[in-house]
């Protein structure tokens, strides 16, 4: 897992929010397999600011390599629209580099029009 994924992602306020992820293992190209590993994901309104928000992070089947990131709608309420920073830190049950990065980008959270 040594390449950063990038990608960008939109939230609406007030909404609930999910995005899953795949991972394949960079020497087979086959799926990561995530068995005893953790995941933890926040959104930042700067680089360098305090979290505005956290994920939950869910590994939702282990073996092909899926983690989902979810935001419920009363957290995603609490945003303010604009533009922010996120990431996804992956930890191993074990190894030498136990935290890994594995997703970041820039996520636009817009104010939904309907409530």
């Amino acid at each position: 897992m040594a390449a950063v994924y990038t990608s960008n992602i939109v939230i609406y306020t007030s909404t609930d929010f999910e995005q899953t992820f795949v991972f394949e293992d960079e020497d087979s190209n086959s799926a990561l397999n995530l068995t005893g590993y953790t995941g933890c994901a926040k959104l930042k309104k700067y680089e360098s600011s305090t979290p505005a928000a956290s994920f939950e992070v869910t590994i939702t089947n282990t073996t092909l390599g899926k983690v989902r990131v979810s935001m419920g709608s009363t957290a995603t309420a609490g945003l303010k629209p604009g533009k922010y920073f996120y990431d996804l830190l992956l930890r191993s049950p074990v190894g030498i580099t136990s935290i890994t990065r594995v997703v970041e980008r820039t996520a636009l959270v817009k104010k939904s029009v309907t409530r």
